[in-house]
């Protein structure tokens, strides 16, 4: 929800729960100023507006085996912004953006080996409109950042 209006303390909360979604209310509304009840109804508003889409678990990539990080710049030969489920039943594809610029879309893939990577790629190209991938592999990532809320 690209509109959603929200307010310092709603902000805090969000910062809050980036940090650590598996707090008490009652720590939650401490850290933020509220009693546990308030932050209970601040984060279910939050919630049923959209503005929190789900809680998950952060896991390390490494510790399951996932240790090739690549991003490809998928080309395509006709307009493919219609095409979000295809690129979605590739279960390694963590996130697909329509893009502006050479590329039509760029997608960050996490996999075993590269051999696991060519076969993502294999399976790009069979998405209807697709004409070329330009994978680049990470070596190393400094840091990933949550959605800043300030």
């Amino acid at each position: 929800m690209s509109e959603a209006i929200v307010d310092a303390i709603d902000r805090a909360l969000l910062a809050e729960l980036q940090r650590d979604a598996t707090q008490a209310y009652a720590v939650l509304g401490k850290a933020v100023g509220l009693s546990a009840g308030a932050a209970h109804e601040r984060v279910r508003k939050l919630r049923e507006r959209g503005v929190i889409r789900r809680t998950t678990v952060d896991v390390d990539p490494a510790a399951l085996g996932q240790d090739v990080l690549a991003f490809v710049m998928v080309d395509s030969s006709a307009w493919i912004g219609d095409s979000a489920a295809a690129f979605a039943a590739i279960p390694e594809i963590q996130e697909a953006h329509v893009i502006a610029g050479s590329a039509s879309v760029l997608v960050k893939v996490r996999t075993t080996t590269t051999v696991r990577l060519q076969d993502v790629l294999r399976r790009l190209y069979a998405i209807e409109g697709v004409s070329g991938t330009q994978a680049t592999v990470s070596l190393e990532t400094f840091f990933e950042r949550p959605v800043p809320t300030d």
